[in-house]
């Protein structure tokens, strides 16, 4: 499929948009559909911008409305040479509204442009045009575009019309861009190399991941082909808990990767703020850019927010509890995949718990468990010695996925700076003890 649009479909869009401009002028008091000229979507080849508009059921008065917010994107010139063309002379034509921006040295669209474009003179079709700024529709429910804030006293639709830079980035280039770590964007893009054949779960946690990706796989069917949109919520919330190293962040990211969805962790410390508001905001912040993009995201450490709720006794245990409580709103109403990881299942509020489709449990390896982790992670380069008994050593020590990597990793350093490839017993158990040690274990 063609996604990315091309000069010729360009050239298409903004004569169309030229077009309709004309009309308009010419037919101050008309309907839109009185004569308007239509956009033949086989001229622009299937591009994204096409197959856009034909998922979200956009009308013909909502694609010129998009198209309108776009096309300062496109061709700054666009918006001032249409008016010049109308007008050779020059003219002051309130009606048409329109704004210099401050980098911008064109004219940028506003409300009063489409309610000029869409409803000429005729103050019924005007007035029409305040449905496309409600919260209500699609152009707000989806992030597309809206209308910037006008000063105290300003009439409402003088402020700019903007284009949410995503949206831009979509319908020209075809995907969304990814966003980076940043105050107003605090997830960073969880990414692994290892496949499902690298996993060692044990089959109760298997089976919960499979019903996270039949989930994934099918519920935009069940939701819309089988009409269950109106009795089920269209998210999905699922709690990773169990320790350290046992494999909660790395599941979640082959989940994104085997389903083609960006994955992205949150990191709470960021989020959560001292001053009353502000991490209401910042959550905001992170579930807007996320609504509606097929986004994973993932809460670690979600213990740290989702603990216990406290009795108020301040100001401060009010406003936690009240930021909880923001937070388990969001994650209720996002329509995408996500997942919270905590060490311990226990210290999440169970009032919390209830509200989770599944309940993913992680826990510490078996002893046939880690002989496999020992075995899928040692380098193929990396010859076991005689006097190392695998069997007795995943018996013995009790290790995490993790713990066990970082073991490995250890003792192929040391076999490399001995100009070896065979790993013995005693390297092997050197890099044991100090994997206890670095937890305060006694070995």
């Amino acid at each position: 499929m063609k996604n990315t649009i091309q000069h010729t479909e360009l050239t298409i869009i903004l004569s169309y948009l030229k077009e309709v401009f004309s009309w308009r002028f010419k037919n101050p008091n008309s309907s839109l559909n009185e004569g308007a000229p239509e956009l033949n979507f086989e001229t622009l080849n299937n591009t994204f911008i096409a197959q856009y508009i034909n998922e979200h059921k956009l009308n013909k008065n909502e694609v010129i409305v998009l198209l309108i917010a776009l096309s300062p994107h496109l061709l700054p010139n666009f918006l001032i040479d249409t008016v010049t063309d109308e007008f050779p002379e020059g003219s002051d034509f309130p009606l048409f509204g329109g704004v210099k921006g401050k980098n911008h040295r064109g004219i940028l669209p506003t409300g009063e442009t489409i309610q000029f474009i869409i409803g000429g003179i005729n103050l019924d079709f005007r007035n029409e045009c305040l449905e496309y700024f409600s919260d209500q529709h699609i152009f707000s429910k989806q992030q597309i575009l809206y209308l910037e804030p006008v000063p105290i006293g300003e009439p409402v639709l003088s402020g700019k019309l903007i284009l949410h830079f995503e949206i831009f980035y979509l319908l020209t280039k075809g995907e969304y861009p990814l966003p980076k770590l940043s105050p107003d964007f605090p997830a960073e893009k969880l990414e692994t190399p290892l496949t499902w054949s690298d996993m060692v779960l044990n089959s109760i946690t298997l089976e919960y991941i499979k019903d996270i990706e039949i989930w994934l796989q099918y519920n935009d069917i069940l939701l819309n082909q089988w009409a269950m949109k109106s009795r089920i919520k269209p998210g999905y919330r699922a709690l990773f808990y169990g320790p350290p190293g046992t494999g909660k962040t790395l599941i979640a990211s082959l989940l994104g990767k085997y389903t083609k969805r960006p994955v992205y962790r949150i990191d709470l410390s960021t989020v959560v703020s001292k001053y009353i508001g502000e991490t209401e905001k910042n959550l905001a912040n992170l579930f807007n850019k996320a609504a509606n993009k097929n986004w994973i995201l993932f809460f670690d450490e979600a213990d740290s927010i989702f603990g216990k709720r406290t009795n108020v006794r301040d100001a401060h245990d009010k406003y936690a509890n009240q930021e909880v409580s923001y937070l388990l709103q969001r994650i209720e109403t996002h329509p995408g995949l996500v997942i919270l990881a905590s060490n311990f299942k226990d210290n999440i509020d169970d009032a919390f718990t209830r509200r989770f489709q599944s309940l993913v449990p992680f826990e510490l390896p078996g002893a046939k468990e880690r002989k496999q982790i020992w075995e899928k992670n040692l380098p193929q380069q990396i010859t076991i010695s005689e006097d190392v008994d695998m069997d007795s050593i995943a018996k013995k020590y009790e290790l995490s996925g993790s713990n066990i990597v970082n073991i490995i990793h250890y003792c192929s350093l040391k076999v490399l700076s001995l100009e070896s490839e065979i790993l013995t017993n005693d390297i092997l158990i050197d890099g044991i003890k100090k994997e206890y040690l670095k937890e305060d274990r006694l070995f």
